[in-house]
């Protein structure tokens, strides 16, 4: 069953946008002080122009007068150009800094998930987080913060300004603010929801679009490609829908702001012309005052603009927050004993009501050879994963050493390492896809676990350590991508091998390869092995077999074989008498 991840709720995302900006305080200053700088050059113009009306409407302006105040002007505006870019340039760079942070928090976030819950996560849910997501909000950095601030400080410089010019036309300028509050206050409250179930839709989509890439054979073979289109329709249709609810609300937003933007001029000239009549404020006041509250209509579009970018943003966001909710701060560890690992009364259930492993008790000796046996759907695989400290039992322990695994993975310590038929190949060098395993491991220790491995073909490589794999690299075949896994096994240098049928998907000849590699892998080590095939239990020095989700029997494979009970029947079911 695929879970999705939580989504941080508006006081958490509020502390983790302060906490992005306080990295970034100087800039942010430095940003303020530009805009308001801006904005109060963009004042000069209209002011001077209002002075010339004055002016002419008294009489008292010459022709050289009015030259002087047209080069004020001219200056105004080339100042206020140089101010506007100047400003401009160091919000991007601002906003260009603020995603990179976010970018690279996104990313430690995913990594630092505990393997379990990614196990379950919806692919599309984590995948539309890091990918769309934080492109959004990358946006919404570079480009709405910017512009909704740069509009936050131009609105309160004119408004203060024409206060100051004159307080009962600065009233009026603000006639249209309830309106615009009010409108606003609408949108905010339904956008954000709106916003969230777009961006899960959208997931969604992703989701069963992965789902029919991946599984296309399996859905031709059993004939599911009415119902894979049919389910793929409905995910579709109900993007659609949060798409149009969204946009119905920047349908309401947009036109009823486009209004209220004139608004206050038209106030300015109506109240301003009535004080006029009644010589109670100069012409050059009213003309200044109008052509300031004209000034008004550019912020206000750039915030209406982009407040509904910074919905979507803000949503993406609280989107991005979530994953680090699932993160668990590392565990204070003890250092453990020995390397003797036990089970003790183990529970275990990926659906709550449907246990798998029921009360299971096991010992395991350092440097035993254990293989755990069992029909398919026993838990046996479950357990290694428990062992391994990959998952954490409902109830009981496993310990190593007295310490419980599962806070040894926790606190980065790889005691007990689990090896399965997956394996990565990460794009970068051989290096880093073998250093990840121990960053600081000296070159020479990677080049002998190549060599453990029997990776033959590390010595053909001209660029050896530096040679890069994967996309536009080197693309390593089944085989040589098995190796390379178990070579950064063997960087870890763990004390016990968890090994759940690592070859099983490999055909016959890279299998044989691949076993050759993990025998020189295990060698001096605790191996678990969960073994598919009898025929590898049979040489351990002893035999689990899982029914059920119990350990039923326990002992050397003669011994069991002896006892005639369900071992020695899925013996004699292997062979076949």
């Amino acid at each position: 069953m695929t879970a999705r991840l939580p989504i941080a709720d508006r006081r958490e995302v509020r502390r983790a946008a302060v906490r992005l900006m306080r990295g970034e305080r100087r800039a942010l200053v430095v940003v303020l002080v530009l805009t308001a700088l801006t904005a109060l050059t963009g004042l000069v113009g209209p002011y001077l122009l209002g002075k010339i009306v004055g002016g002419v409407q008294a009489g008292t302006l010459t022709l050289s007068t009015v030259d002087l105040i047209a080069l004020g002007v001219l200056a105004a505006a080339v100042v206020h150009l140089l101010l506007v870019r100047y400003s401009a340039v160091q919000t991007t760079r601002l906003g260009e800094r603020l995603l990179a942070s976010l970018r690279e928090e996104a990313v430690a976030r995913s990594m630092a998930l505990p393997a379990r819950v990614v196990d379950r996560l919806s692919v599309g849910d984590l995948l539309t987080r890091v990918t769309s997501d934080v492109g959004t909000v990358g946006q919404a950095l570079r480009d709405s913060v910017p512009e909704v601030l740069t509009g936050v400080v131009h609105l309160v410089v004119v408004f203060a300004a024409t206060f100051l010019l004159d307080p009962v036309l600065g009233l009026v300028a603000l006639g249209g603010t309830p309106f615009v509050v009010w409108v606003l206050r609408w949108y905010l409250a339904r956008a954000r929801a709106a916003y969230l179930a777009e961006s899960e839709a959208n997931g969604d989509v992703a989701e069963i679009s992965a789902a029919v890439g991946e599984g296309s054979r399996t859905i031709e073979t059993y004939g599911l490609r009415e119902r894979m289109v049919g389910l793929a329709d409905d995910t579709i249709a109900r993007s659609y829908r949060t798409r149009l609810r969204t946009l119905w609300l920047r349908n309401v937003l947009f036109p009823v702001a486009g209004f209220l933007n004139t608004l206050p001029t038209a106030l300015v000239l109506l109240v301003g012309g009535f004080v006029y009549a009644a010589d109670g404020v100069r012409i050059e006041v009213v003309v200044t005052a109008a052509l300031w509250a004209w000034r008004l209509v550019e912020p206000m579009d750039r915030i209406m603009f982009w407040v509904e970018f910074l919905q979507r943003g803000g949503a993406s966001f609280a989107r991005i927050e979530g994953i680090g909710a699932q993160i668990e701060p590392p565990p204070a560890v003890g250092v453990p004993e020995s390397d003797r690992i036990e089970v003790r009364g183990v529970r275990y259930s990926y659906v709550d009501g449907h246990e798998v492993l029921h009360g299971v008790d096991l010992v395991v000796q350092p440097g035993e050879r254990l293989a755990v046996v069992g029909v398919s759907g026993a838990g046996k695989s479950t357990l290694g994963r428990l062992i391994a400290g990959v998952d954490r039992p409902a109830e009981g322990s496993v310990l190593v050493g007295g310490v419980p695994v599962a806070d040894l993975v926790a606190a980065g310590e790889q005691e007990i390492v689990l090896v399965t038929q997956e394996h990565h190949v990460f794009i970068g060098t051989l290096r880093e896809n073998l250093a990840m395993a121990a960053p600081n491991a000296p070159d020479e220790r990677l080049v002998e676990a190549l060599r453990t491995v029997d990776a033959g073909w590390f010595d053909e490589l001209p660029d050896g350590l530096d040679t890069v794999l994967g996309a536009g690299g080197l693309e390593l075949d089944p085989a040589r991508a098995q190796q390379l896994s178990l070579a950064r096994v063997e960087v870890a240098d763990p004390h016990t091998l968890v090994l759940d049928e690592a070859t099983s998907s490999l055909d016959p000849a890279t299998a044989r390869h691949a076993e050759r590699a993990i025998a020189a892998v295990r060698e001096s080590r605790t191996v678990i092995a969960i073994a598919h095939r009898l025929q590898t239990a049979r040489d351990a020095d002893r035999i689990a077999v899982v029914d059920a989700g119990r350990i039923v029997e326990l002992g050397s494979h003669d011994d069991l074989v002896a006892r005639d009970g369900t071992y020695a029947t899925l013996w004699r079911s292997w062979h076949g008498t």
